[in-house]
């Protein structure tokens, strides 16, 4: 069922105006000057659903090469997603690699406009001629099977971080979207996949885990861990996607550093209801296919339990400032140096705030952080600065190649 990855691809974005004209020059200036990082774009999920050249203006994608450069968007993580169901059926590695193909191919068909990036030291050099960049993050662990080795199989394929797990339990993780756990945690194979990703400089991703499995990443982790896309609990209470204080404050202590999600979903306490709501609702249903199943009955229809919730809980209107009020909650509590963005464009079906449509509109957010008294060099430091310094110290604590 599509809400299962909420953070991962939900379908394909309305059409959307491709410039951010409101923000002041000040700010559009400064998004144009400063290094802009975004851990979380799911364009390779749209792309299996639909192709689109990301090189020329996409209209319903909410990432494309025009809008990044007009937005000043300078390194988009190209989230590498796999479901549940994919992880059930055995096609993840397929997915994944298919995706990661075709991120390569972008690049590939547009050297001027797009390069791979696998290192922070390599950013100034591959982005000159305004070339926006491309790490890839793998959102759910579930390509690496049960194979240890497959970790050094992405890694060489150019993936630099790996969600561990997302909206179901996995061989590596518990899920926080899970009714259920399975681990406790981490899984024992998980324990050795965050060992082994520390040693090949993997930045081990913990957005999507239950709170044991955060606190046990975060314990075990010999260098700083991300979470790449998760908003904060104290805005949505009772939602266990979002990370509590406490976790914050634990990622924080040990170097790492959260970049916040824009999605409606994460910071609007209506929307993160409704989605604690659909997933209480989804296991009823599931449970009653299984009862059907087992009694030679006809299945319900998951397409339209889908469309009648959504129908039943259109996503509410939300402000800039939702996103804004959560980067002070973390600034507040663990400073700056520990903030970043992790967007989720093109993941969450165009359900998003007003100002933050498309990457063309971080000159709206740059605008929102000058409006709240932020100086220049923190500004700098939340829109990628901070993730750079986390991903070069992951690349230094690995073990030489």
């Amino acid at each position: 069922m599509h809400r299962l990855v909420l953070g991962g691809c939900l379908g394909l974005a309305i059409a959307l105006p491709a410039v951010a004209s409101d923000a002041p020059p000040a700010a559009v200036q400064l998004a144009r000057d400063a290094l802009i990082v975004d851990t979380h774009i799911d364009a390779p999920g749209q792309l299996m659903k639909k192709w689109a050249d990301l090189g020329k203006a996409a209209p319903d994608r909410e990432f494309d090469y025009p809008r990044a450069r007009a937005g000043g968007l300078d390194v988009a993580f190209m989230s590498i997603y796999t479901s549940p169901r994919q992880d059930d059926d055995g096609s993840a590695w397929q997915v994944a690699n298919t995706m990661i193909d075709a991120v390569q191919a972008l690049a590939a068909r547009h050297p001027d406009k797009f390069a791979i990036l696998t290192s922070p030291g390599d950013v100034d050099r591959l982005r000159e001629g305004g070339r926006v960049l491309l790490p890839m993050g793998m959102e759910n662990g579930a390509p690496i099977g049960d194979d240890l080795a497959n970790l050094r199989f992405f890694f060489d394929r150019g993936v630099r971080y790996i969600t561990l797990a997302h909206s179901g339990n996995n061989r590596i993780s518990d899920s926080s979207y899970a009714l259920e756990k399975k681990w406790n945690g981490l899984s024992p194979f998980g324990r050795e996949v965050v060992a082994e990703m520390n040693r090949l400089g993997i930045m081990v991703d913990v957005s999507h885990l239950s709170d044991p499995a955060v606190r046990q990443a975060v314990e075990l982790s010999t260098v700083p861990v991300i979470a790449s896309h998760s908003a904060l609990r104290h805005f949505t209470p009772g939602f266990e996607r979002n990370l509590s204080d406490e976790l914050l404050e634990a990622i924080a202590a040990r170097g790492g550093v959260v970049q916040i999600p824009f999605g409606n979903a994460f910071v609007n306490p209506v929307a993160a209801a409704d989605v604690q709501a659909y997933f209480r609702a989804e296991a009823e249903f599931n449970k009653r296919n299984a009862a059907r199943k087992a009694a030679g009955q006809p299945l319900l229809d998951e397409k339209k339990f889908d469309d009648d919730w959504d129908a039943a809980h259109p996503s509410p209107p939300t402000r800039i400032d939702a996103v804004l009020d959560q980067v002070d909650h973390a600034v507040k509590l663990v400073g700056v140096d520990h903030v970043g963005i992790g967007s989720d464009f093109d993941g969450v079906s165009g359900n998003l705030p007003d100002s933050l449509r498309t990457v063309a509109d971080f000159p709206n957010f740059v605008a929102g952080l000058q409006a709240r008294g932020y100086a220049e060099a923190d500004i700098r430091k939340i829109l990628g600065g901070n993730l750079l310094r986390v991903w070069a110290a992951i690349e230094a604590g690995a073990e030489p190649r």
